[in-house]
C-alpha cells in the first residue's frame, strides 16, 4: 500500500470488485452459446459468468450511498468526481476481499475518467430519474491525475506499470505528456499493434508522443496480466521492500 500513487482501472474493474462482495462470480467457458446463457439470466465476460441477480444485489447495495451522496452534494457543498466516488463505495463496502476498500482505506486515489462505462453508469441512470441532480464532476479529477505525474516529488520520475489496454492504459500514459514523458514504463497485455488500437500500440509509439522518454527502457511483455503481475511482484516490489517506520 506504500508503493503505488494511485490506481487506473476501467469501469468495470471497479464494479465487478464490489459485485463480487455481494454475490458470487462463476468459471464458466469462453465458448457458451450467447443465447443460451441469456435465457438462462446470465452475462459472460469473457469464462466468467455473472448472473443478472448480482447486478439487482449490486443496485439495491449502491442506490442509497447515491442518495446520501446528492444530499451531502445540496447540503453540504460536496463536489463529487470519479475518484471521490470510488473513495466513497471503498469505504462502503467494507470487505477486505475489495481491491478499493484497501484503496479507500490507505487513502490510494484511483482515477477512472470512464466510471459510466459500465453498471455504475446504469445505476447513475436509474438514479437520474429517481433523484434528479446528482453532479461527478470529470474535470476536477483530470487535473488531479495529471497533476500525479506534473508536480511528482523527488526523485522527479514517473514509472507506469500498465496491466491491459485500452483508456486506462492512454490515461496513464496521457498524464505523464504532461511532463515530456516517463522515465520508466512496463506493459503487460496480450493486445497487438497491426490493427492501430492503443491497446496494442508498443511503448515506441508514446515515446513519438512524448509520453514515454527517449531516453527510458519501456518494456512489453506479451503475457496474460493475471499470471505474470503477481510473479512480477513477488519477484520485485515484494522481495525489496522495506516498510516505512
Amino acid at each position: 500500500h506504500q508503493l503505488l500513487a494511485f490506481l487506473k482501472p476501467p469501469a468495470g474493474g471497479v464494479e465487478e470488485d464490489l459485485i463480487k462482495v455481494l454475490a458470487p462470480t462463476y468459471l464458466g467457458e469462453f465458448e457458451l452459446k450467447g443465447e443460451t446463457l441469456r435465457k438462462q439470466g446470465l452475462n459472460r465476460i469473457g469464462n466468467l459468468l455473472v448472473p443478472n441477480d448480482n447486478y439487482c444485489k449490486f443496485e439495491d447495495w449502491l442506490m442509497p450511498i447515491l442518495d446520501a451522496m446528492k444530499k451531502e452534494q445540496d447540503e453540504d457543498g460536496t463536489q463529487w468526481t470519479p475518484s471521490k466516488v470510488i473513495h466513497r463505495l471503498g469505504l462502503e463496502i467494507k470487505d477486505e476481499s475489495s481491491v478499493y476498500y484497501w484503496a479507500a482505506k490507505n487513502n490510494i486515489p484511483v482515477y477512472c475518467p470512464a466510471l459510466t462505462d459500465g453498471s455504475i453508469g446504469d445505476m447513475l441512470y436509474f438514479h437520474s430519474f429517481k433523484n434528479p441532480g446528482l453532479v461527478i464532476d470529470l474535470v476536477a479529477d483530470i487535473r488531479l491525475m495529471n497533476d500525479e505525474a506534473r508536480t511528482v516529488g523527488r526523485p522527479k520520475k514517473t514509472g507506469m506499470l500498465i496491466l491491459g489496454g485500452g483508456v486506462a492504459k492512454h490515461h496513464i500514459n496521457n498524464a505523464n505528456l504532461m511532463r515530456n514523458g516517463a522515465d520508466y514504463a512496463v506493459y503487460i497485455n496480450t493486445a497487438q499493434e497491426f490493427d492501430g488500437s492503443d491497446s496494442g500500440a508498443r511503448p515506441d509509439e508514446a515515446v513519438s508522443w512524448g509520453k514515454i522518454r527517449p531516453e527510458a527502457h519501456p518494456v512489453k511483455v506479451c503475457a496474460d496480466a493475471t499470471l505474470l503481475f503477481p510473479i512480477l511482484v513477488a519477484q520485485t516490489f515484494k522481495k525489496n521492500f522495506t516498510p516505512k517506520p
